[in-house]
């Protein structure tokens, strides 16, 4: 392992910095942060790109983005030493403000964030939200965040996908949390070639679809889209209502035209409209949807969602769930905040203390086991609305 150190200083006294290193690579990643500040050859060490490549992906994070992430800062979790890591906000643009409904995607030692739906005070009305096509990227290397190539075309609350060292996305519309329904939707697919800092064009999808998931199958061959809402009707020509897509379409990785799969809900079945996330498996993702406490797994072959398992402790009155998998397994989030009356009389704020429930469910083993830490947000959030995304380092 080479230690990268300037000038050759030395690491840790009376060790060879190689050894010093791979002591340092063992110390999880939710805890290099305040390592740096320990002295100069620490910083330059932990921030190089030859320490990062040496953890060997031993680091499986949880990213979790509370509220717009150019105003509230994101925070790094790691489930298995219970640590939390927060990350520098987003570069704000003083125009736009409430980010919701981006895409967050890990790939290498990076993390994109993608679009979004957001309020700009130049539009008019200035409550209508409005699709974003903005790209940044937060470089783990010196934790830093960094613009990279617009979009060709805004969206929110789209699908998308990671093959080959390229990232896909495809529909979207300007939806935002603040609102049950209704936005815009759109048909373009485009990918982002990280290498050229560009985005091309692809064929579009078949017809408008907004809310969707995206995945790569067939060993990395075909690009599909699952679920999400298209056209909208209003009752009593008042009230806008969500039309959901019962079926997916599939597009081959390389180009090609879209093919669709036939409804995965049987006629007079109920339609569920869950979260659902993508599982990979040494290259073979498997959906898994949480709907209520259930949980549903998709069965390729018979084009169906199969019952999988249930959420053993259902969530608190007036709070929801967060879905997410990382490592291998479906994680359920539920975060609590509660008043602390601990604080002496005179101190006039009530001190917060948010502790995050999460239980963990093994797809392989069909067992439960469950975490709890406490949480650095010392406000309410709604983890349903929270964007969340795993990443490996």
């Amino acid at each position: 392992m080479n230690s990268d150190c300037d000038g050759g200083a030395t690491v840790i006294p009376g060790l060879p910095n190689d050894v010093a290193a791979w002591i340092l690579s063992k110390v999880p990643y939710s805890h290099h942060a305040r390592l740096k500040s320990t002295c100069k050859s620490w910083k330059l060490l932990l921030s190089s790109r030859s320490f990062l490549n040496s953890l060997n992906k031993r680091n499986h994070l949880l990213c979790i983005f509370p509220q717009d992430p150019s105003i509230a800062s994101p925070f790094l979790f790691d489930p298995n030493a219970l640590a939390w890591c927060p990350l520098p906000p987003m570069p704000c643009n003083p125009q736009v403000y409430g980010l919701c409904n981006f895409a967050a995607v890990p790939l290498g030692p990076h993390l994109y964030v993608l679009g979004g739906s957001l309020f700009d005070t130049r539009s008019f009305p200035i409550d209508r939200p409005s699709p974003s096509s903005a790209t940044f990227r937060f470089n783990f290397h010196d934790f830093s965040w960094e613009p990279r190539a617009p979009m060709l075309t805004p969206r929110g609350s789209f699908a998308c996908a990671v093959v080959k060292g390229r990232i896909l996305v495809a529909g979207g519309g300007s939806r935002h949390t603040m609102f049950g329904a209704a936005g815009t939707r759109i048909r373009s697919v485009e990918q982002y070639e990280v290498g050229r800092d560009r985005w091309v064009a692809m064929d579009p999808l078949p017809g408008f679809r907004a809310g969707c998931v995206g995945f790569v199958g067939g060993e990395g061959r075909e690009f599909w889209v699952v679920g999400g809402y298209g056209t909208s009707r209003t009752i009593s020509g008042v009230f806008p209502v969500d039309e959901y897509y019962r079926d997916a379409v599939v597009m081959g990785v390389e180009g090609g035209a879209w093919r669709e799969v036939g409804d995965v809900w049987a006629d007079g079945e109920r339609v569920r409209v869950g979260k659902i996330v993508v599982v990979d498996d040494d290259g073979c993702p498997t959906l898994f949807m949480l709907d209520g406490n259930e949980i549903l797994r998709y069965d390729l072959s018979s084009n169906r969602w199969l019952y999988e398992s249930r959420v053993p402790r259902k969530a608190p009155y007036n709070s929801s769930f967060g879905f997410v998998a990382l490592a291998g397994e479906l994680y359920v989030l539920t975060h609590l905040c509660v008043v602390d009356f601990s604080e002496t009389r005179r101190s006039r704020q009530q001190k917060r203390a948010g502790t995050l429930f999460i239980q963990i469910y093994d797809p392989k083993n069909k067992t439960w086991r469950s975490l709890v830490s406490k949480s650095p947000f010392n406000y309410p959030i709604d983890i349903n609305s929270a964007v969340l995304s795993s990443i490996c380092l």
